[in-house]
């Protein structure tokens, strides 16, 4: 009996340690976060303007974002805060969606904008061939673990 409960123990510890692995590793290798007045300068000739808020149907405590994003033609620009996490992508779609089920079903339809490394303000280039007139939100996308992160309406 002693022995069993040494091996569940154990393996529990190494559970655990495991998962804070998972959501510590992004924030301590995470390059340096822009600046706010990079991010300023970065939004003044952006199209549109928006806000990422925690109360999305499928954000919860380990998975939201809030803060003020910029939609420009060169540029997405993000002054605010997101929950730490590994591989998150940014995405304009063809509608707002604020849930898992919802990013599944239109996923092809949307376009990838890039990778989001830092979780303090970002700012992700907009590929040449991508015009973010023709969509009309943002979305911030954990592609490891297919979880959503927030989102956003622009237009």
């Amino acid at each position: 009996m002693k022995y069993l409960l040494l091996f569940i123990s154990h393996i529990a510890i190494g559970i655990i340690g495991f998962a804070i692995g998972i959501y510590t590793l992004p924030i301590l290798t995470a390059p340096t976060s822009p600046s706010s007045a990079v991010i300023e300068k970065m939004s003044a000739n952006s199209m549109y303007h928006t806000v990422f808020v925690r109360d999305l149907t499928d954000s919860d405590a380990f998975h939201w974002g809030e803060g003020d994003i910029s939609i420009g033609r060169k540029h997405i620009s993000f002054k605010g805060k997101l929950a730490p996490g590994p591989d998150y992508r940014l995405y304009l779609s063809p509608k707002f969606v604020e849930t898992e089920a919802d990013f599944k079903r239109l996923k092809s339809q949307m376009v990838l904008v890039g990778d989001v490394k830092t979780f303090d303000n970002f700012v992700v280039n907009v590929p040449e061939s991508v015009n973010p007139s023709n969509y009309q939100a943002v979305i911030v996308w954990c592609e490891t673990f297919g979880e959503f992160i927030t989102a956003a309406k622009y237009q």
